[in-house]
């Protein structure tokens, strides 16, 4: 029997995990920690096809100029003598054109409607239960500038076929009953879903298990063996393992064992923060903050206000000035709502891998035949879980993928 290693036990790798296990071989999953916290588990939990724009847009440039030096802002870059942070900015630059935008918006929207039909199809195998719900999603915003630009970016989406209305303040008063709200209106897309991530990967991990996949915790990839044009071991600081197959699932950390075979693959650790409100705050539909940047779940017994993007490299430091912020900004948006201190000490925060052009990458290494990358997929990762995962397990079965999946190839030019 083949043994296929993945390397990473976040989103990306369960649900590789998930769809080659049904291939029949025997699938060994090695992650440094224990799997059971990092960004997998503290997202917003978003299934959004309403998010088929990539972070490295036009406008961000204009905005960012504004917010990267600034630690309060929506994308802070954390000022440091960095050659790969200075080479990914510049590359993040050059990417962030509308004709490269252009191209990639309607894979995009393909990529996460194939990772909504996927969940879905997860939740009606009744093989572990989970939360699944599917109210939309309202885009808040405070101001008529703000209103019009994501009104733009809701009639690229009608023109693409999702379902998206213009609500006003009253109409919304209908929608959210038990909030106070304090702004001018939303844009609804009505299609968008949500769940509880830290629910759906702890019952995930069990699943696995029990169907003979192996896990190596508290792991840590220290070389990988060359025979040839193939890694044919893994090793950690624990133990050696054969490799047949080999899936570079790591998340932020994916460059780190990259370099120790030669290949560029260009990432930064994105972190975001949460706040977890276990309280009856009457919010009922997932919301982002179109100002702040904020989102906002209503999860399986509390409401989890997530957010915010800060290159600092690969840390878990937590900046409590930009924990602050998101408590005063939902703060700001809801007027019945007080977030405790208490609540804002317990906040903890995850590192999205982020690609300088905002697209993960995906596919198979030209220099290691058994070598297969699925990283990069920065805010996006949640919603294309599950999609990542059923287009891993077909390249490794030399089937035509589900999507056409060339415009994600791990080796491209910037």
């Amino acid at each position: 029997m083949k043994n296929h290693i993945i390397i990473g036990g976040g989103i990306i790798g369960l649900s590789t995990a998930y769809y080659l296990q049904k291939e029949g071989a025997q699938i060994t999953v090695i992650d440094q920690s224990d799997i059971s916290s990092g960004a997998s588990f503290i997202n917003a939990g978003f299934v959004s096809p309403s998010h088929f724009i990539p972070l490295a847009a036009p406008g961000i440039i204009t905005k960012g100029m504004k917010w990267m030096l600034n630690d309060s802002s929506p994308f802070y870059i954390k000022p440091r003598l960095d050659i790969d942070l200075l080479k990914w900015a510049w590359n993040f630059k050059k990417s962030a054109t509308h004709d490269k935008v252009n191209k990639a918006i309607p894979i995009l929207m393909d990529f996460n409607l194939l990772g909504l039909e996927l969940y879905k199809e997860l939740k009606s195998n009744n093989e572990f239960d989970f939360q699944l719900e599917r109210k939309g999603l309202l885009m808040y915003y405070k101001t008529e500038k703000a209103g019009e630009e994501e009104w733009e970016i809701a009639k690229r989406a009608i023109s693409m076929g999702l379902k998206v209305e213009k609500k006003s303040l009253d109409e919304l008063k209908k929608i959210e009953q038990d909030v106070k709200l304090n702004i001018k209106g939303a844009i609804y897309f009505k299609g968008d879903a949500h769940m509880t991530p830290d629910e759906y990967m702890k019952k995930m991990f069990t699943f696995l298990k029990d169907k003979g996949v192996r896990f190596f915790t508290n792991e840590q990839v220290t070389d990988l063996q060359i025979s040839g044009n193939r890694i044919a071991k893994v090793k950690t600081d624990k133990r050696e393992v054969q490799a047949d197959e080999i899936v570079l699932a790591a998340g932020s950390w994916s460059s780190q064992i990259t370099k120790k075979l030669g290949l560029k693959i260009p990432l930064q650790a994105g972190k975001g923060y949460h706040i977890d409100v276990y309280r009856n705050t009457g919010i009922s539909i997932p919301t982002i903050l179109a100002e702040t940047k904020i989102a906002v779940t209503p999860m399986q017994g509390f409401t989890r206000f997530a957010g915010t993007m800060e290159l600092g490299g690969l840390n878990h430091k937590i900046n409590t000035k930009r924990v602050m912020n998101i408590a005063s900004a939902a703060e700001s948006y809801y007027d019945n709502l007080h977030i405790e201190q208490q609540e804002i000490d317990r906040s903890t925060c995850g590192l999205r891998p982020c690609s300088p052009d905002g697209l993960p990458y995906i596919g198979r290494s030209s220099k290691f035949i058994n070598l297969t990358i699925a990283t990069g997929h920065a805010m996006m990762g949640w919603g294309l879980g599950p999609a990542t995962g059923k287009i891993i397990s077909e390249i490794i079965s030399d089937r035509k993928p589900s999507l056409n999946i060339d415009i994600f190839n791990p080796e491209r030019k910037f």
